[in-house]
């Protein structure tokens, strides 16, 4: 197998900022920028992951979502209950990267388990890092990468080719406050129900690169949060626009909905994977699914998907 070759300009060492190349062993940036000329090594686990979360960054010790949330989170989405939202988001991101003549490359940020992350690897990019805070996550992520040949290590594997380009995907532990990324080095960011920071994304983007967020729209899992909680409190989804304004123009927004019926099983994941497993009082939790045991509950599942373009640089 060859080495498999990137411009070391695209990646930053996480502790100095100085360019850091990918292995297929370990990650190692050249130290220019630290006082020492010290480098800095990130091994890559078996898993095929490499964490770039420095010990400072981290506010507990184990960040992001449990093993649990990412179990119950990869049985509901693999049971293609919110593959229409899936669908949505990589025929948005197919028609954005056809406008582009340059590399393409995509951070999806807040990529969890990596439902949507492997999908949007067969739109048409060249490379795909996929960015969580979560290990497990990472793992389960860079697990599935792995098994497909899409890891960055693995592209063209002794010369075999398909007929569907493939981005390399990156899986990468880090904070999206701090991303191991040179300026200005992406084409687009994807955040699917993850925060919002809108300059850290605009300054990885660039001129004119695009930012596709996904939120819960309003009704979204309403009858859930009816059976759970005695007063419900509706989404707010365009709440975060106007601190986007000074960094980017919203170009277009669309509305997905899609009936569910969930059998005991799958809601009780689909309560796992959301703050509903927490914040609602377990009795209310518990009749909820025991209702589900004799029939499938029926809620429906909505969504708003908004595509931004970060402003050009004014003068």
């Amino acid at each position: 197998m060859s080495d498999f070759e990137l411009p070391v300009s695209l990646f930053t060492c996480p502790i100095c900022h100085s360019p850091m190349q990918p292995a297929k062993d370990t990650w190692r940036c050249d130290g220019s920028l630290h006082p020492k000329q010290t480098s800095h090594p990130f091994d890559v686990a078996k898993q095929g992951y490499v964490n770039l979360l420095p010990v400072q960054q981290k506010k507990s010790k184990a960040p992001g979502d449990s093993q649990q949330s990412i179990d119950a989170r990869k049985r509901f989405l693999d049971a293609g209950y919110y593959q229409p939202l899936q669908t949505l988001i990589c025929q948005q991101m197919t028609q954005l990267l056809g406008q582009n003549d340059t590399a393409m490359n995509w951070l999806d940020i807040g990529c969890g388990e990596g439902y949507y992350t492997q999908a949007m690897a067969q739109t048409g990019m060249d490379t795909l890092i996929a960015a969580d805070i979560s290990k497990p996550a990472l793992a389960s992520l860079a697990k599935v990468s792995k098994a497909a040949n899409y890891l960055w290590y693995q592209q063209n594997i002794d010369g075999k080719q398909t007929d569907t380009k493939i981005a390399a995907i990156y899986p990468l532990v880090t904070s999206a406050a701090h991303l191991p990324l040179r300026p200005h080095s992406m084409t687009g960011i994807s955040s699917i129900f993850s925060p919002i920071l809108p300059e850290a994304f605009a300054t990885v983007l660039q001129e004119e690169g695009y930012l596709l967020i996904a939120k819960p729209d309003v009704g979204h899992l309403a009858s859930i949060r009816e059976a759970l909680f005695d007063s419900v409190r509706e989404h707010d989804s365009s709440k975060f626009l106007p601190t986007l304004a000074p960094y980017f123009e919203l170009v277009d927004t669309h509305n997905i909905n899609t009936s569910l019926s969930l059998p005991a099983g799958e809601l009780a994941d689909l309560l796992t994977m959301t703050p509903y497993a927490y914040r609602a009082r377990p009795e209310n939790r518990q009749a909820l699914l025991a209702s589900a045991e004799t029939a499938p509950f029926i809620t429906e599942a909505k969504f708003v998907v908004y595509v931004l373009k970060k402003r050009t640089t004014l003068s």
